[in-house]
């Protein structure tokens, strides 16, 4: 089997997954699944109240799944995706309300090892909430991998986390904000805007 294959068949038993995504390694589970979301954000330590993203890996798919999002918001992720930015999108039809918030967050990575999965997942970064990103996978805390069903390697990565970008009023006004700062330089999606 593939690592794809094999993240693909863990989330949808329910599991959760350490894997590595472009910037730093993440947690992942099934998005609809509040069982698995419950178990990841204990895994993390996270509060059950904060949001995380919905990442697929395949932008195609992304696209598919939110027919609703605008054709300016479309061309704009057609020249930011796939890549190492996190894109907080309105949500007015509460698409994975698992995910938390009005807003949803939306990623979708460039990992060539994980190309083939067809699912979207919900996901956050490796660590105890609050504690530094992994960039190796024997930075993720012992308790997160023991805990988890899957662990997939790929050596080091490059260990800054994506770049969060404010779309939820880009479609109607042109309006974007940067909330944390990361992999994708202000410069570099200023030009993609």
């Amino acid at each position: 089997m593939s690592a794809a294959s094999d993240l693909e068949a863990c989330i949808a038993a329910g599991g959760v997954a350490v894997f590595p995504s472009d910037t730093v390694y993440g947690l992942a589970c099934d998005p609809e699944s509040a069982a698995a979301v419950e178990r990841m954000y204990a895994l993390k330590g996270r509060p059950p109240d904060k949001p995380s993203a919905v990442m697929f890996f395949d932008a195609g798919l992304a696209l598919a799944a939110l027919p609703e999002l605008g054709s300016r918001t479309r061309a704009l992720m057609g020249r930011l995706l796939p890549g190492g930015v996190t894109l907080v999108l309105a949500n007015p039809r509460g698409r994975y309300p698992l995910a938390g918030g009005e807003a949803l967050g939306l990623r979708v990575p460039d990992v060539p090892l994980l190309r083939g999965v067809g699912r979207p997942v919900l996901q956050s970064s490796a660590n105890a909430a609050g504690a530094p990103d992994a960039r190796r996978l024997e930075e993720v805390p012992g308790a997160i991998r023991e805990g988890a069903d899957l662990v997939l390697d790929a050596g080091e990565l490059p260990g800054t986390p994506s770049t969060v970008i404010d779309l939820q009023r880009y479609e109607e006004a042109g309006e974007w904000e940067i909330l944390r700062a990361g992999a994708v330089p202000a410069e570099d999606i200023r030009r993609a805007l």
